[in-house]
């Protein structure tokens, strides 16, 4: 009986034992979570800011030359 008692005995303080190291893994996860959530946010503003000016950058480019059908076609023979 005793010894039965002894292994129930270390059974619970290894149960208690994972239980304190899942709370402390589970802690650390939720720390990690928070902080690559803050991350995304911080590199989804980046992107949009990104895009924003390229957006800009685009605006300002004159539209490409041969895209107008005025153009006279330039022919190879003339640039050789």
């Amino acid at each position: 009986m005793s010894s039965e008692f002894h292994q129930l005995s270390e059974k619970v303080a290894q149960l208690a034992a994972l239980t304190q190291s899942l709370r402390r893994e589970n802690a650390d996860l939720r720390l990690n979570v928070t902080a690559l959530t803050t991350e995304k946010v911080d590199l989804s503003r980046r992107m949009e800011e990104a895009h924003q000016r390229i957006e800009a950058l685009l605006e300002k480019l004159p539209v490409a030359i041969a895209a107008t059908p005025t153009t006279p076609a330039i022919n190879e023979e003339e640039t050789a």
